[in-house]
This record gives structure tokens, C-alpha cells and sequence, in this order.
């Protein structure tokens, strides 16, 4: 078995749609601060223009974590 983690954020963007991003393999002992930190800084430093739209809002962030069992169907 195999499992994947990302941080998952959700921004809210100038024409009021939601964006996510996302990073791979994020710290095991990450927390909320850092997350909402890291988040505030896209938002001010405005670094990213999906569809040409600013982005204007942290919303949310989780961490996903996703175990994929490959099966061989060769028998």
C-alpha cells in the first residue's frame, strides 16, 4: 500500500470563486500557525494569478492523507 499526503488550501479570489494549491509531503509536525502564516503571505505577497484573478483570502486548509493499494491483474 502506498500513501500520499498534501497540505490542501483553499483561497478565495478576486471574482469571489475558490482556488486551491496544494504541497506535497508536508511536515509531519506542521501546525495551524504555520499553515495560516504560510497562507497570508500568498495572499499579500499576491505571487499568484489564477485565470488573471487575484487571489484576496485564506479560507481554509486541511491535511489529506491517501493510502492506494495497486492491484495486478495479471493472474
Amino acid at each position: 500500500m502506498e500513501q500520499t499526503k498534501k497540505l490542501m488550501m483553499t483561497f478565495k479570489t478576486s471574482a469571489d470563486k475558490n482556488i486551491s494549491l496544494s504541497i506535497d509531503n508536508p511536515r509531519d509536525d506542521i501546525n495551524e500557525t504555520e499553515i495560516k502564516t504560510a497562507m497570508d503571505l500568498v495572499v499579500s505577497k499576491n505571487i499568484f494569478a489564477p485565470n488573471g484573478e487575484d487571489i484576496v483570502e485564506a479560507v481554509k486548509a486541511k491535511v489529506v492523507i491517501t493510502d492506494t493499494t495497486p492491484y495486478d491483474l495479471e493472474l
